[in-house]
């Protein structure tokens, strides 16, 4: 058992995935705080959450440059209600505080990885079409093709494949103009990027890929299929956004030093995800296991797992658990080689509202290690 998770860090590591199996323990975010400032000794020079993508633009801003507030940061930065928990206002101020003392070429970078869609529902496209369109200077009018916002954001949207908006003239019409922008950011890069910056360049592409993964996300909506078979490939079509994202934040950060990056197993496992959703066993390749097959051994994937918590109500696991067993061996926390966690139970005794998924044979078959947090 270790709490140093450079011991786990093979040399060809880029992404180093970390994981949570619930979002509502705060202890994960805490130790994930620790853990980074080990890895930012190793060379690590970013983190990415899974938080939108565009508003941690502004967390980034804050944290290399000092703009704004932490409040703002905090406030106009996360998605998910992310910028509401203690762990993550440590990380940014620690990063901004580290920041401070550094010059720039060491200075460390926050991503978000995810879009700012919910389960329920997801956003309008037309503010990232409008700041690309701005940013390459053409005259669209995205407002008036998009519509009132609403007509998106609303539940039905997503819920209902008759009420969404994704197979509309209307946005087939915004998703040819956004694949014509795509090309022209690209097609003009050397111009673009003499009259700008390549950081602004990279904003413009990081808004046009999240207008992209909207439609992409409502037109996957609009279509009607058996529900399992929707929601699966909704969920697929959310992680792939995840996967390019992480992609574009390694092409950003490769000759600066590795990423780490934190979200809930089920987004950085290696093997096919599976989530009980109402009657419904839904399945569909997780981001881990897109850039897992894409960077081989340059991507490495930490699972970790909870014994008990007050937090959210868990008690101790079984004895004969995964968790029953890495209570024996774990007081407080600590990391293990997955090889080493020997066969067991998948513990039962848990609660959807918890939102805790259990260690299984399949996690950790697809996990480098594990982090296992014992109350």
């Amino acid at each position: 058992m270790s709490q140093d998770i450079r011991d786990f860090v093979p040399a060809s590591c880029d992404l180093l995935g970390l994981g949570e199996p619930t979002h509502l323990e705060p202890a994960f975010g805490l130790i994930r705080n620790e853990l980074f400032a080990q890895l930012v000794d190793r060379g690590f020079r970013s983190i990415a959450l899974e938080t939108d993508r565009v508003a941690a633009l502004i967390v980034n801003e804050f944290v290399q440059d000092g703009v704004g507030t932490l409040d703002g940061a905090m406030r106009e930065g996360f998605s998910h209600g992310f910028g509401d928990l203690e762990a993550n206002r440590r990380l940014v101020a620690w990063m901004r505080e580290y920041n401070e003392s550094h010059p720039a070429e060491r200075r460390l970078a926050f991503h978000g990885f995810d879009g700012s869609m919910e389960m329920m529902n997801a956003p309008s496209p037309r503010r990232y079409l409008e700041h690309a369109r701005d940013y390459l200077g053409l005259d669209l009018d995205i407002a008036g093709l998009a519509g009132d916002d609403e007509l998106w954001s609303r539940t039905e949207a997503v819920m209902d494949p008759a009420m969404s908006v994704g197979a509309t003239a209307e946005a087939e019409r915004l998703r040819s103009i956004a694949d014509d922008m795509l090309v022209a950011l690209y097609s003009q890069a050397p111009e673009l990027i003499a009259a700008s910056s390549r950081a602004e360049w990279v904003r413009a592409r990081t808004h046009l890929t999240a207008g992209l993964g909207m439609l992409r996300y409502h037109k996957q909506a609009s279509r009607q299929a058996e529900q399992t078979v929707r929601w699966s490939r909704l969920s697929g079509t959310r992680d792939a956004l995840m996967a390019q994202n992480l992609l574009d934040i390694r092409e950003v950060e490769g000759r600066r030093g590795p990423t780490l990056v934190f979200a809930h197993n089920l987004h950085l496992q290696r093997n096919l995800g599976h989530m009980s959703l109402g009657p419904m066993d839904i399945s569909w390749f997780c981001a881990g296991a897109i850039v897992g097959s894409l960077l081989g051994d340059q991507y490495t994937f930490v699972a970790t797992s909870l014994g008990r918590s007050e937090t959210i109500e868990l008690p101790e696991p079984e004895p004969d658990t995964y968790e029953g067993a890495l209570q024996r061996r774990i007081t407080t926390w600590g990391l293990v080689p997955a090889k080493d966690v020997a066969p067991a139970a998948t513990r039962t005794d848990t609660r959807p509202e918890q939102g805790y998924f259990p260690l299984e044979p399949a996690l950790l078959a697809s996990a480098d290690a594990v982090l296992h947090v014992a109350a």
